[in-house]
């Protein structure tokens, strides 16, 4: 089964280019050691939340763009045994100075249990973060199976939920801090794939508008602590294929 390795970190705005040579001087080390494919994607409508957001996610300061990003392995165990074998790797100390803060990313582990139509390949995503309850997994399940009706009718063509498996707490950030995650709660990854931002901005507009509200499942989650963001890619392992 697909595994994910889920982030999220600020950069410098003016740091964009730097971060997609960075992105792509990593790719082929990552592809390496079993990946199979890589996106970068750079926020450009992430809203300031009363709760949570993006930018306390990664404490991201004015001048710093948020980027959601996914390395995609074959399976959990692939991914395991990556990590450490890179950190060993000389070829780590050839790649370019990361353009960032890396003590302020956040990243973990994670399985789908929710996929519909196409993880990635397309112009605009959405992405977010929460925490569910360990118990309501299940129904968790089902509410995005209803929700990926409604998101499909709105010319969504892709949708990835991805369950925390591996995510580990930092001194400084971490997803359980971002999400303020409580007692027995997991960590919750995904996003929603768009052919472009202008449908999805109608899409939303239209839902603003009441057009399918009444459709909406009941969350089993706190949603007032669930946050999101678009996200347009800047480096797509798979379009380089």
């Amino acid at each position: 089964m697909t595994y994910y390795t889920g982030s999220i970190a600020a950069v410098p705005t003016t740091n964009r280019q730097a971060y997609i040579e960075h992105a792509t001087a990593a790719w082929p080390l990552f592809q390496g050691y079993g990946a199979t494919r890589m996106v970068e994607a750079w926020g450009v409508d992430v809203p300031h939340g009363k709760v949570t957001d993006f930018h306390r996610a990664v404490e991201a300061k004015d001048d710093e763009s948020v980027v959601f990003s996914w390395i995609a392995w074959p399976d959990k165990a692939t991914a395991d045994a990556a990590w450490p074998k890179m950190e060993s790797d000389p070829a780590m100390k050839t790649l370019p100075e990361m353009p960032f803060d890396g003590r302020r990313m956040i990243f973990g582990g994670f399985s789908p249990v929710f996929t519909q139509g196409q993880a990635a390949g397309q112009g605009y995503y959405q992405g977010f973060a929460l925490a569910v309850p360990a118990a309501n997994r299940a129904a968790y399940v089902d509410m995005a199976k209803q929700g990926w009706e409604m998101f499909q009718k709105g010319g969504a063509v892709g949708m990835v939920e991805a369950w925390g498996e591996d995510v580990p707490r930092g001194k400084r950030t971490d997803f359980y801090r971002a999400t303020q995650a409580e007692g027995d709660e997991v960590p919750v990854f995904s996003w929603m794939v768009w052919p472009d931002r202008a449908t999805c901005d109608a899409a939303a507009k239209a839902m603003d508008e009441g057009m399918d509200c009444q459709d909406m499942p009941e969350m089993p989650f706190d949603g007032k602590r669930m946050f999101w963001g678009g996200f347009e890619p800047v480096f797509d392992s798979g379009a380089r294929a």
